[in-house]
């Protein structure tokens, strides 16, 4: 499996003001907590460190990644507008969280949402949690059982679906982000693209726009 060399960035936050917390719902989840801005390919947290605090996605998007023994990336997951993550089984953080663009986010205390102070909200937590662990274990199998057409088509129609895009398509994540995410070259993503460009399914209309011209025969190729 191919990935690129990476170096942790710095991260750099800009806090809102905190005389007014913010509140948000994410599937019945209720967040009350700062407003926080990340700047582009900074750090919201790192492997190994307290998972004190929960997240959600206002505006922008972020990649959850682990960094190897030889320096290479694994992508673990994107995390998009409306997404909550940095919630952990255990007590640190098992990845690093950077921002892929300019991206907004709610943070709230972990304790916030305990059973203690509020139990249905926490089973609720609960079941975002398991949300996050069906998309590990099919992310597997992408990485394990399909072709590298075959997960391209399947990260296209899965970011359709997540960003509710019908047919034109913008991606907040680079081609080698993609590539690291499905354990392929960046040279073998390009390729891939444009093999699904010439075969009719897509229009590569920039570098982070695509036409997904066939929607249903994408779907197809992946299923």
């Amino acid at each position: 499996m191919q990935m690129s060399p990476i170096m942790v960035p710095r991260r750099l936050y800009q806090a809102a003001p905190p005389v007014a917390p913010r509140t948000a719902d994410t599937d019945g989840v209720r967040l009350i907590g700062v407003t926080l801005t990340v700047a582009r390919d900074q750090e919201v947290f790192g492997e190994g460190e307290p998972a004190d605090q929960v997240y959600k996605v206002v505006r922008g998007a972020v990649r959850g990644f682990r960094v190897l023994s030889d320096g290479r990336r694994q992508i673990c997951d994107f995390y998009l507008p409306g997404d909550v993550f940095g919630i952990e089984p255990g007590c640190e953080h098992r990845a690093s969280a950077e921002a892929l663009t300019d991206t907004v986010l709610i943070v709230a205390r972990r304790s916030s949402l305990g059973e203690d102070t509020d139990p249905t909200a926490a089973r609720r937590l609960w079941g975002l949690a398991m949300a996050d662990l069906q998309r590990s274990q099919d992310h597997a199998l992408t990485l394990g059982r399909r072709s590298a057409s075959e997960r391209v088509a399947s990260f296209l129609v899965d970011m359709a679906n997540r960003l509710g895009a019908s047919e034109m398509l913008e991606l907040p994540m680079s081609r080698q982000d993609i590539a690291d995410y499905l354990g392929l070259t960046i040279e073998t993503v390009s390729r891939t693209l444009t093999q699904l460009q010439v075969s009719g399914l897509i229009k590569l209309a920039g570098c982070r726009s695509i036409h997904l011209r066939k929607p249903r025969a994408l779907a197809d190729l992946c299923a």
